[in-house]
């Protein structure tokens, strides 16, 4: 009975493997180890979002507004989508949520910046290796799959609380959709074109840079689209570990159980993440027009 009771109805404690202590030990042995190295990311890190909100707050409010519609009018070629976009960003204002939102948007901007430096070689060297991009799907498939809450642990391990390891884990986070679609687009650029440039001369690099890169650009637009999506989701999560902004609004209303002050911060959100998406996806379609003009 106690054979059938420890081997078959529970799983045996004896077999469990426990990975929690070791990881923890080497992520801190390495946090030990490495502090000047992470010091200096995280002065870059702190660098780089300063440098960003500071432009984004030198920008009067009407211009940005401005901007805006002036660009969601470009892209789409509807008056009113532009009117639209302004009058949105505008309610951010009205709301006495500008500052967070500035806020926000540096860490986003940020994020994407860096996930499209990091995420577009990569997608490139996927399409072009197909031995390294057998390694690396597996990867990929694993970090869409995790829980946007494990990154957070790791980041706040190495570079404590704070704006350093929001933008670590939201990059770690977001960079996948450009990974994986812009080695899509590259794979399934017409093979027609391809042998074509091949016949007339070109390289491989030079049939990548003008050929396969340019017809792939409206699926890597829908990467990046995707990315700048995953980036706001996270640093709305990554207030949890300090980063301000209009995450930080939400988590103090939800501590303190005030559902009033949670509502206006996330409309504003909703705002951010809406004029994002429609205007990357308006670019997408404007990208795709003019490359069916061009062929």
């Amino acid at each position: 009975m106690n054979f059938i009771d420890y081997y078959i109805l529970n799983f045996p404690q004896s077999w469990q493997i426990n990975l929690g202590s070791t990881v923890d030990d080497a992520v801190r042995e390495f946090s030990r180890t490495n502090q000047e190295e992470l010091r200096a990311v995280r002065s870059a890190v702190i660098g780089a979002i300063n440098g960003i909100h500071s432009v984004l707050q030198a920008v009067p409010w009407i211009v940005l507004v401005i901007a805006v519609a002036a660009l969601g009018w470009w892209l789409s070629r509807k008056w009113y989508t532009g009117l639209a976009f302004g009058a949105l960003l505008s309610f951010v204002g009205f709301a006495g949520l500008w500052p967070q939102m500035l806020q926000t948007l540096s860490l986003v901007i940020t994020s994407v910046l860096l996930c499209i430096i990091l995420g577009f070689p990569m997608g490139v060297l996927l399409a072009m290796n197909a031995r390294v991009n057998s390694i690396i799907r597996p990867v990929l498939d694993t970090m869409q799959t995790m829980p946007s809450w494990v990154y957070l642990v790791p980041a706040v391990m190495l570079f404590s609380v704070g704006i350093t390891p929001a933008l670590i884990a939201t990059t770690i986070y977001a960079i996948v959709p450009i990974i994986r679609l812009t080695s899509h687009g590259l794979v399934y650029v017409d093979k027609e074109m391809l042998e074509a440039a091949y016949a007339f001369g070109s390289t491989r690099i030079q049939t990548l840079v003008k050929v396969q890169i340019p017809q792939a650009m409206p699926t890597i637009m829908t990467g990046i689209n995707q990315t700048i999506m995953m980036a706001v989701a996270m640093v709305v999560t990554s207030a949890l570990i300090g980063a301000n902004g209009l995450g930080m609004e939400i988590l103090l209303a939800t501590n303190r159980v005030e559902m009033g002050r949670a509502l206006l911060p996330g409309v504003s959100i909703v705002i951010v993440a809406i004029i994002l998406d429609r205007l990357t996806q308006y670019a997408v379609k404007r990208n795709a027009g003019a490359g069916k003009k061009n062929v």
